[in-house]
Parts: C-alpha cells; structure tokens; sequence
C-alpha cells in the first residue's frame, strides 16, 4: 500500500489508457485461472518497464487495463514508447496462443490529481474531464488526440498519419482505428 499522500491539484498529463482488445475470449480459452493470472502478471510488467523507462508514471491496473500519464514535456518518449510496447505486446500474447492486441489511447488535458480513496486506503489517481476524454477515443488500435499530437516533435509526427472523424492521430503502419 502506498502511503505517500499527494495533495490534489490541477496538472496538464498526458493521460494513457491500454487495454487488450478480446481479453475476455483469451481468457475464457486459456486452462485455468492461475495460467490468465501468470500472463498479466508478465503483462503489467512489460507495461511498466514501458512507461517507467519513458519518465511515465502508472496510476493503476484494472484487469486488462491499465491508466497511465506523463508529463507533456515527455510526449515524445511516451509516444514513442507506446508505440515499441505495441510492437512487443502483440507478438508475445501470439506466443500464448492469446488473439488480443493492445489497444492504446492517448490525450492531453488538465485533471486533478493527487490522493484519493478511503482513510488508510488513499492511492494517487485522478479525475476531469480529460480522463473521460482519453477512455473515449475511438480506436481498436492505437490513437492519440491533437492535444498529444501538438506536443510532437517534427520527428515524432511523422510516424503517425491523421484519421478522421473526429480527428485522431494513429501510426503510419496501421491501415484504420
């Protein structure tokens, strides 16, 4: 249990949300319960090294999911480490015979963050509008919002290719959303 507490306040991140994308019928085929358990435990991993290594911090997992941020000068790095993830997630979950692909959404905005939960139960998290914002990009894939797309360096932006409506911005080697 953390039990660092973070006043709450309002900060600009980009925000990042991943999930797999048919975890449920994966997990309805693999053996049992302990063998699902071992894979997302190998898959949080792989997720934090990711994030971690590009100044990133996880806010926290749920299930497949997992909520994520980083500072906007970091958009590079975590664009680019969104991107390496993806090319690592999807080959090994084939090495577990899994179908699922990592989805990923990415959008930057102001949210509060700080502590929140219960007494002896608070955990950093946070909350706005701009956390809606990023869970509601349309994808099956990877998209990130203009407000990440702005924050691009030259180099970055051009991995990536815009896709409308609304407007997205999604890697050049994926053929739709």
């Amino acid at each position: 249990m953390d039990t660092t507490l973070e006043p709450r306040a309002p900060r600009e991140l980009v925000i990042c949300f991943v999930d797999l994308s048919v975890y449920t019928m994966d997990t309805r085929r693999t053996a049992d319960d302990a063998a699902v358990a071992d894979i997302m435990d190998d898959y949080y991993e792989r997720v934090t090294l990711a994030v971690n290594g590009a100044g990133g911090r996880v806010v926290k997992f749920i299930g497949d999911g997992a909520l994520f941020v980083f500072p906007p000068e970091r958009a590079d790095a975590a664009v680019l480490a969104m991107l390496a993830l993806r090319s690592e997630i999807d080959p090994w979950l084939a090495t577990k015979r899994w179908e699922s692909r990592l989805v990923v959404k990415m959008h930057c905005g102001t949210v509060i963050a700080g502590s929140y939960g219960g007494a002896g139960e608070k955990r950093f998290d946070l909350l706005g509008d701009a956390v809606n914002t990023t869970a509601r990009l349309a994808t099956r894939a990877c998209a990130m919002s203009p407000q990440v797309f702005r924050l691009l360096s030259p180099e970055v932006r051009k991995r990536l290719k815009k896709h409308t409506p609304p407007i997205l911005y999604i890697p050049i080697e994926d053929r739709h959303a």
